[in-house]
Parts: structure tokens; C-alpha cells; sequence
């Protein structure tokens, strides 16, 4: 029994002595690919890749090498990772004393980001950027770039998880509690480290996605709804990035439902909501002159005023 205690309590000490010692180690990102070695020698055993972007530990050093309990892929595709220890070289890293890290790290996002965009890109090129962004924040949360960074990551997530919903039969739903919902941890957690900033603004503009309608259907009840939320967005968010697409896309649907209306048999609504459209349409001019928000909301006061249809596929 005695025998037994004190093997227990050995391994707790190990286990204690090891997270310290994990605790006080500096920490990295990896801003290559690369492979993990058993040794510090590139003859040795390769043990295992590593993609950019992953989280490491340094916990010894010897000459160009260093000995890392580092985070990798197990499955690329379903993004699952786990933990290996190993030896890699120590110019694959970035590490917190690294003179311009988060700039080093930012550069290589934005890379991959790049890369991501082109029709044949880099496979894993989003996952890669979206990492590399994170980092830069949990790394260099002092860094005047950290709160893009977090933002830069939470949004490619978003936008990844917002096109897998689009391939989903519910995403057709006119009931936005019907359809696949886009995960708003990461966006809440720019809008908690980053307050009152434009990043939180623009975090808080993407929670508008799950309260929108797949499919209006030919009714009002959708863009009426929509219309409201995003003009809400522009009254509470004045000062954001966004505040003119919010407004236009507010503008739009005021206009789609001039012929909605009408098919409804509601002539006062449609007026109403053709007033609507062109007052939301102008203050984008002024909120944005000379941006793309600008001309398109130019060109919807002139649909309106000329009673061309916004919506639908009626052509004369």
C-alpha cells in the first residue's frame, strides 16, 4: 500500500515539475513547414511535418536546433492536432523574443491568406493564415497589431464556417433558427480583448449573418426584418468600418420591398419603404463618398426614383 502511495505521489511530482517547467518555457509559433526530428540532426529519425502557424514550447536549445513539445496535424482536413515532442531548427520559429515577431508572423498570414484566394493556392493556405493571426495575439498581446490579428482570425473562420452552412439544405430556410449557426466565440473574444475598437465593431457586425433569412421567398417578412437589423447596426455602430455596407445593405432591402409590397397589395408600405430605401441610400454617400458603398447606393436611388425593380428577375 505504502509502495503504491509513493509511486503515485512520484508521478504527480513528475507530472507538477513537468508543467512548470512547460509553464516557464518560452513559447513560439512555427512560421514554415517543416519536419520534427528525434534528434537535433537532420539524419535523424523524422518524426513527424509540421504546417505554419502551430504552437511550440522551446524547452532546450543545442547549436541551430531546438527541443520543442510542439502542437501538429493529425488530420489536415478535420483540422485535428496533437502534441509530439521533438527537435526542429530554430529558424522555423518565432518565438516571443523574436526582434519584430508579431510583424514576422503577420507578414506570413498575410501570405497564406494570399495564398488562400488564388483559384489553385496552397491546400490548407485559410487554416494556415487563421493560425498565424491567432498567434500574433496570444503571443504579442501587447502588440499594437494584436486586435487585427485576433479579428484577421476570427474572421477567416467565419467565413469558412458561413460557406460550409451555405452548402447545407437548410441554409434555404426563411427561419434563421432553422439554419446552420455560425460559431460567434472567436468574434466575442475580439469584442472582450479589444473593446470600443474598430475590430470589435466589425466583430459585432458578423453576428447579423445568423439573423438573417436562407430564402425570402417572394415575402416581405424577411427583408423587412433584415432591413431593420443592419439599420440598427449603423445607429449603434456609427464609427465602424462597416457602417456604410450596413446601411446599404439596410437601403437595398427598403427597396426590395417597394415590389414586394406591391405584390401584397400594400400601396402605402411601398411608398413608405421606397422613402426608406433613398434616405438610407444618401446617408451612404455621406457616410462613404466615392466608395464602391457610395456608387451603389447612387445607383439604387436611381432604380427607385425610376420604379425599377430590386428584386427579382422582371425585366422590361
Amino acid at each position: 500500500m505504502f509502495e503504491t502511495q509513493s509511486v503515485v505521489r512520484s508521478l504527480v511530482l513528475f507530472m507538477f515539475l513537468s508543467a512548470s517547467s512547460l509553464f516557464a518555457a518560452e513559447h513560439g509559433a512555427t512560421i514554415r513547414e517543416g519536419q520534427i526530428y528525434i534528434s537535433p540532426d537532420s539524419n535523424s529519425q523524422k518524426l513527424v511535418n509540421f504546417t505554419r502557424g502551430r504552437e511550440v514550447a522551446i524547452l532546450e536549445r543545442s547549436g541551430k536546433y531546438i527541443h520543442v513539445l510542439a502542437t501538429v496535424d493529425v488530420n489536415p482536413d478535420l483540422e485535428t492536432s496533437r502534441d509530439i515532442s521533438g527537435w526542429m531548427l530554430t529558424r522555423n520559429v518565432i518565438t516571443q523574443s523574436t526582434p519584430d515577431g508579431d510583424k514576422l508572423l503577420f507578414g506570413e498570414a498575410i501570405d497564406s491568406e494570399s495564398e488562400a484566394s488564388r483559384s489553385h493556392g496552397r491546400k490548407g493556405a485559410a487554416a494556415d493564415a487563421r493560425r498565424l493571426y491567432y498567434r500574433i495575439y496570444d503571443l504579442f498581446p501587447a502588440s499594437p497589431i494584436a486586435g487585427e490579428a485576433l479579428y484577421r482570425s476570427a474572421d477567416i473562420q467565419w467565413q469558412l464556417e458561413k460557406a460550409d452552412a451555405a452548402t447545407r439544405p437548410s441554409s434555404k430556410s426563411d427561419d434563421p433558427n432553422l439554419r446552420a449557426q455560425i460559431d460567434e466565440q472567436n468574434m466575442r473574444l475580439v469584442i472582450k480583448k479589444f473593446p470600443h475598437t474598430k475590430w470589435s465593431d466589425l466583430a459585432a457586425f458578423h453576428f447579423i449573418d445568423n439573423k438573417i433569412c436562407g430564402d425570402w421567398l417572394g415575402q416581405s417578412k424577411c427583408p423587412l426584418k433584415e432591413a431593420e437589423l443592419y439599420e440598427k447596426y449603423a445607429q449603434e455602430y456609427p464609427n465602424s468600418p462597416a457602417v456604410a455596407e450596413a446601411s446599404y445593405d439596410s437601403a437595398y432591402r427598403y427597396a426590395a420591398l417597394v415590389d414586394i409590397y406591391r405584390t401584397e397589395d400594400k400601396p402605402d408600405k411601398s411608398a413608405d419603404a421606397g422613402r426608406r430605401a433613398i434616405a438610407l441610400a444618401q446617408r451612404v454617400v455621406q457616410q462613404a463618398p466615392n466608395s464602391d458603398w457610395s456608387m451603389r447606393a447612387l445607383r439604387l436611388v436611381y432604380m427607385v426614383q425610376n420604379s425599377i425593380p430590386v428584386y427579382g428577375t422582371n425585366y422590361d
